[in-house]
């Protein structure tokens, strides 16, 4: 189901309406995941992820498969992701040739993002885990809307800042 929303930005004394085509997922339930797989096998320059979590064998395929065909995939990852026994989505990624920083600035990265083509935005709740499609009540929103996915941008940029790339 899709929903055309005008998302309202409030600034001092004004406010702006944002048309976005907005599609909702909700887990149980819902195929939230091959939704999210769709989206980025449609894209056709970048995709930027910042995740908690990681670790849904579909979506990491689905974004190696990406960057095969020469998308330009970079991510963010939250410190837990970062491990030094057992599985370790930062070094899966990188050793893929993906680009993957980790944010240790704060607490918990617990955004859970993906921009593709600077025009779509996937988020909500849902981690990009296996649980969040199989166990989990979750929420997925995917925003058309490249005002929105500018938002999005450029907090991604602010994060990627104070991140630390996961090199050799």
């Amino acid at each position: 189901m899709k929903y055309i929303l005008l998302f309202f930005l409030l600034l001092p004394f004004s406010v702006f309406a944002i048309p976005a085509d907005v599609s909702p997922c909700f887990t149980p339930g819902e195929r939230c995941d091959m939704q999210i797989i769709g989206a980025i096998d449609n894209a056709q320059r970048m995709i930027e992820v910042q995740a908690y979590q990681l670790t849904s064998t579909p979506i990491s395929i689905a974004l190696e498969r990406a960057n095969r065909r020469g998308v330009k995939v970079q991510i963010i990852l939250d410190k837990t992701q970062d491990r030094k026994k057992g599985y370790s989505p930062a070094l899966y990624f990188h050793d893929l040739g993906i680009p993957v920083w980790i944010d240790r600035k704060v607490t918990i990265a617990h955004n859970k993002v993906i921009i593709i083509d600077d025009k779509i935005v996937i988020t909500g709740s849902y981690n990009f885990s296996a649980n969040a499609q199989k166990r989990n009540a979750e929420n997925l929103l995917i925003i058309k809307s490249d005002i929105v996915a500018k938002a999005y941008e450029d907090n991604y940029n602010k994060r990627l800042k104070v991140s630390f790339q996961v090199l050799d």
